[in-house]
């Protein structure tokens, strides 16, 4: 599955064509306010207004599948990723998603219990604009989850991954939603930069945050970091390199666990932090750079970990509030702890999943 995991609910009806570029770097229009105090870290912040709730899923939309393909970087991924794009004219939801928001999808059929299955919720990997360009065609990006039961040996197939990525054009899908209005970007978008950090499918929003990025004449830096656990498994590998080729201000990086990386050895994604910090460092002491965080759960916590070792005081702060325990232990910090005695700022954005 993709980040997100938020309800869906009922809403609205189609509208027309989107024009673009959707969202002018800079303009204000319409939005949600986030006051962050009087420091540069708390700073008042517009995040882009983002509908919810359009359909429920007691009355879901219904998108047609016009595109399923692989997109890992290598035919022998150790997984079965599927970039998967749903038209969804004539419904509620055409125009109305953008970047860092979900759809749920309802696969058919019922649960061990003879009750429809629940709406599984995976991240909109396009931008505002749509695939088509008109805010009516957007993509998904699914992995299979396939496992084995320790308990017996029987395999375990995702019900709703295994259904999405064995849908061939033309096939309808039952679609509620969006979901998600915290994991979005800010409408100011060219006064701040960008660390982007993810791992698996949590690079879906950030596909379509970028595109939005540059196609509102974004001029910022932004910084991606991709974990993969091989070289192989990296998603839209190839599009982000050419996006990297285009546009100086993007630098996109990787970090494969379990192959080394060359000058380097095998990296998690807070060891690319680290190795990227000369770069990095007068982003984050400039009060412009905003963290957002998508993927797998406990990837945050050596992001964190990083952070608080290379932030100085008075900008550390900025990112993140420690109680005295914990900044005095930072190698000690478990998961537990995030939201308790580790608390990221309104400068931190997270999505993480399990």
């Amino acid at each position: 599955m993709s980040c997100l995991v938020v309800p869906s609910q009922e809403g609205s009806k189609a509208p027309g064509p989107v024009p673009g570029p959707l969202w002018p770097v800079g303009s204000l229009g319409v939005a949600i306010g986030v006051s962050w105090g009087m420091s540069s870290a708390s700073m008042e912040i517009q995040l882009r207004h983002a509908e919810m709730h359009i359909h429920k899923p007691a009355e879901p939309a219904t998108a047609t599948v016009v595109k399923n393909e692989a997109c890992t970087a290598g035919k022998k991924a150790a997984g079965f990723v599927r970039h998967i794009e749903l038209d969804l004219s004539g419904t509620g939801l055409a125009g109305k998603c953008i970047p860092g928001q979900s759809l749920g999808i309802l696969a058919p059929g019922v649960d061990g219990n003879g009750r429809p299955h629940k709406p599984r919720l995976y991240s909109l990997a396009s931008p505002t604009r749509g695939e088509d360009g008109h805010g009516a065609v957007h993509a998904l990006t699914v992995k299979r989850l396939i496992d084995e039961n320790p308990a017996d040996n029987s395999l375990f197939l995702g019900v709703a991954s295994n259904y999405l990525c064995g849908l061939g054009v033309g096939s309808k899908v039952q679609v509620s939603g969006p979901s998600g209005k915290r994991f979005v970007l800010p409408v100011d978008a060219g006064a701040h930069d960008f660390v982007f950090i993810a791992t698996g499918t949590g690079i879906a929003p950030f596909r379509g945050m970028l595109m939005d990025l540059f196609a509102g004449g974004y001029k910022g830096e932004i910084t991606l970091i991709m974990g993969s656990p091989y070289a192989t498994d990296l998603l839209y590998d190839g599009q982000l390199a050419q996006l990297a080729q285009e546009h100086a201000n993007f630098h996109y990086r990787t970090a494969i666990s379990r192959e080394a990386n060359a000058p380097h050895g095998k990296m998690y994604v807070q060891d690319r932090l680290a190795a990227e910090w000369p770069v990095l460092e007068s982003q984050f002491a400039s009060g412009r750079a905003l963290v957002y965080i998508c993927g797998i759960a406990g990837m945050e916590l050596g992001v964190f970990q990083q952070l608080a070792r290379a932030l100085g005081p008075g900008v550390l702060e900025q990112y993140l509030e420690l109680d005295p325990e914990a900044a005095g232990n930072i190698d000690g910090w478990t998961r537990a702890m995030i939201h308790r005695q580790v608390r990221p700022t309104r400068r931190v954005f997270l999505e993480v999943y399990a």
